[in-house]
């Protein structure tokens, strides 16, 4: 491995401190020639016989300040909000800067000086974006949470550690361990504050920071069916917190579809400001930050606008041009991709940016700052105008499940799939299960620990504080498949594998429409099937839509890129988080079906121009700079409503499918287990 690109890493640590501060435990400093804005480094930092490798930063004539565009107009010590334009701006400015290096040493140089004269999460999200920009495979990011644990980890945690520190002997090197968890936010009086431990957790907030990190807006980035993922993965999402709410008894999330109604659940996040109860949403119009005053009424005109296009089946361009919606195209964008586009909204791909705004980000904005909107009292915004906190506010699902319901109605316009498009003839399902431990159809989850250190991204005066953070957890588990193939010679096929509850909040067996977006995927991978019965076995741990678990600095500190376990750690970090896989389920079992498909790989597959690139996490996140390496739209086949009848019946629930050799449901038990797993 590149030294330099090793070294980029330590650029993620202590983001508020100086960059002369020591960082590693005190085993690296840079030392930036020549800038007088510095402060010294405290002598006793580089003292106790600790080994002290010195990263000269030398003078750079080409990096001046003024040069960094709009970046330095954030101001340091503040939020950092990609959901505002203005910031977007900044953030492409730096990254424009910091893309003009013309390698890993080049990129460390110009990032070191720059460092403390930007706001410090923009300077973090323009460097992470161009170092996965720029391929530098070796230089893989450490975990946003060891970055930026004030995001993640109650700020009186954090404060009881520097008592404890302030109150120790200073020669005290023993880690301070911090426990966090499972009342993030407040009691259980309140119902909804019985998923804090979901809407909390620390996986699905980092993989929701690294998606709009993977696939930004505004920033001349227009992957493969960007506008479709955003659909695909904020759909994913809902359901999978329909299951959670489900589990503990609770009713699917409401949309926010009122938006001058009070909100009855505020939210107080003991990380950034709060949402009282029963705040509105409102007008916003604050002159801090370089944005034109945006009202309640222009959301509901661009609703309306493109809601009239999605019935219309047809948006308007900027030159006045009519661009077709639908999903059944055989070249260009499918609608839910130019649907994407303009809901989400990129500014550079919406075919009108200016007619149908910019609903889904401002919408962010208006909630972000709903306890402040005219700037009186000169608060900073609250969770939801931060991708990496977001998720924790119960108004982000029910403002997503406003946005999806958008998109729904877009799904439901388009055609049901006919039989021929849902069969695969020759191939058929003949039984399938999981085992967990030798034991089939019962599934365990649980509560698990992770160790994240606090202290690499504050300094406690030089002392280690690691945080042990609680999280839900599964056993893993196996899918077993029995298929036999009638060919006479062998067959690549997918096999599409979803999960959903199968009973509703009554404990009623649910009808295919009101199954239909709650089934979540879970799996999505290519076998090649031989002439006859084939036996096949899946691990839950390799999982299309997961990402293996978050990388501490430790981590990649103590890999040898030589090793052959170094390939484990060769990705973007995008994808739901592996511990999460499961919901929760309840202690006495909670009925849930699985459902499997298999469609013919001839027909799915990609030609691609590379195979480089990270895929982990592909159903969520792609292949980077590479196209979606499926061809049928996301969430086949319950994208859209079912044909009126298959096979010469009427399809009412989703099992009707099965009636088809490829496709099979199946009936399982998610216990829930409240002792720790091992």
């Amino acid at each position: 491995m590149d030294k330099s690109q090793k070294n980029l890493m330590y650029l993620f640590e202590l983001p508020y401190d100086s960059i002369s501060l020591p960082r590693s435990g005190g085993k690296i400093h840079f030392d930036v020639e020549n800038d007088v804005s510095r402060p010294p480094v405290v002598a006793t930092r580089l003292g106790g016989g600790i080994p002290v490798e010195t990263m000269p930063v030398p003078d750079r004539g080409d990096v001046p300040l003024q040069n960094l565009g709009t970046a330095t107009t954030v101001p340091l010590g503040s939020p950092f909000s990609f959901f505002i334009k203005t910031h977007r701006q900044a953030a492409k400015d730096l990254c424009d800067v910091f893309m003009k290096t013309k390698n890993a040493e080049d990129l460390l140089q110009v990032a070191a000086r720059v460092h403390g004269h930007v706001n410090e999460t923009l300077y973090i999200y323009a460097l992470s974006f161009v170092i996965l920009k720029k391929e530098l495979r070796n230089s893989r990011l450490p975990s946003i949470i060891e970055v930026f644990p004030g995001k993640f980890i109650l700020q009186e945690k954090l404060m009881e550690a520097q008592l404890e520190i302030n109150r120790s002997d200073p020669n005290e090197s023993t880690p301070i361990v911090v426990e966090h968890g499972l009342e993030f936010a407040g009691t259980q009086l309140k119902p909804e504050h019985r998923l804090s431990y979901w809407r909390e957790d620390y996986g699905i907030n980092a993989h929701h920071w690294h998606w709009h990190l993977v696939y930004p807006i505004d920033m001349d980035v227009n992957r493969d069916r960007k506008g479709e993922l955003f659909y695909y993965m904020h759909q994913q999402m809902i359901a999978r917190y329909d299951m959670e709410r489900l589990c503990l008894g609770l009713p699917r999330v409401q949309k926010l579809e009122n938006w001058r109604a009070p909100i009855d659940d505020g939210y107080f996040s003991f990380f950034i400001k709060t949402r009282q109860d029963d705040t509105k949403m409102q007008d916003f119009q604050r002159n801090d930050f370089g944005l034109d005053f945006t009202e309640v009424t222009d959301l509901e005109i661009w609703r309306s606008r493109i809601l009239d296009a999605i019935h219309q089946g047809f948006m308007i361009d900027s030159q006045g041009e009519r661009v077709i919606l639908s999903d059944d195209v055989t070249s260009g964008k499918r609608g839910i991709d130019i649907l994407g586009d303009v809901l989400e909204s990129d500014s550079n791909i919406s075919v009108n940016s200016r007619y149908y705004g910019d609903l889904h980000n401002m919408g962010h904005v208006l909630l972000a700052f709903s306890h402040d909107p005219d700037f009186a009292h000169k608060e900073e915004m609250a969770v939801m105008g931060d991708t990496a906190t977001a998720m924790r506010d119960p108004v982000f699902y029910r403002w997503h499940k406003f946005v999806d319901d958008t998109f729904q109605e877009y799904k439901l316009m388009q055609k049901p799939y006919t039989e021929e498009q849902l069969n695969l003839s020759g191939v058929k399902i003949e039984r399938v299960g999981v085992v967990r431990n030798n034991e089939a159809d019962v599934l365990h989850t649980g509560w698990n620990t992770r160790l994240f250190e606090a202290s690499r991204g504050l300094d406690f005066n030089g002392r280690s504080v690691m945080v042990r953070l609680t999280h839900l957890d599964h056993e893993p588990f196996n899918y077993h498949l029995q298929v036999n193939n009638s060919g006479k010679g062998a067959k690549d096929v997918t096999v599409r594998a979803f999960l959903a509850p199968k009973l509703n909040a009554r404990g009623q067996e649910m009808s295919f429409m009101e199954q239909r977006i709650l089934w979540a995927e879970m799996d999505k991978f290519t076998v090649s099937l031989k002439p006859g019965s084939n036996h096949i076995v899946r691990s839950s741990k390799d999982s299309s839509i997961t990402n293996t678990e978050e990388l501490t600095f430790r981590d990649l500190e103590n890999v040898d890129p030589e090793s052959p376990a170094a390939a484990a750690f060769n990705f973007c970090g995008c994808g739901w988080p592996q511990h999460m896989l499961l919901p929760r389920g309840r202690p006495e079992g909670m009925a849930f079906q699985l459902f499997f498909m298999l469609t013919d790989y001839a027909q799915d597959k990609v030609t691609q121009r590379t195979t480089q690139g990270c895929a982990n996490g592909v159903s969520f996140c792609g292949i980077q700079d590479a196209k979606y390496p499926d061809t049928r739209p996301m969430g086949f086949p319950f994208d859209r409503r079912p044909p009126r009848q298959l096979l010469g019946r009427d399809v009412n629930i989703a099992a009707d499918y099965a009636r088809l050799d490829n496709a099979y449901i199946h009936d399982i038990s998610i216990k829930f287990l409240a002792d720790k797993l091992n």
